[in-house]
């Protein structure tokens, strides 16, 4: 192949795999935002006296999970700014 289309075909590849990374990233936090908040709902519901000691969990939880999605999201800017598989071409 020539090599622009070895460029070509890595960046495709690329994209294909950061539009995975940061779509599946963001279903997954989404997904268990979701889950935690209604569990705290619950929990808070049936005992109003553990709201406060509940709360704070969830709040570091919830950095937690969004802090895992936000580093994926940076690798896949990583890959996509200065992607390190097009210096494996040699140039």
């Amino acid at each position: 192949m020539e090599k622009l289309q070895l460029v070509a075909l890595i960046q495709a590849y690329t994209g294909v795999g950061i539009g995975l990374m940061v779509g599946l990233g963001a279903l997954g936090a989404c997904v268990g935002v979701g889950i935690m908040c209604s569990r705290f709902l619950e929990g808070a519901a049936r005992q109003p006296e553990m709201i406060p000691a509940l709360q704070g969990k969830v709040f570091l939880l919830l950095g937690l999970i969004d802090a895992s999605f936000i580093i994926g999201l940076g690798i896949g800017m990583f890959f996509a700014f200065a992607n390190p598989l097009l210096g494996a071409l040699g140039g």
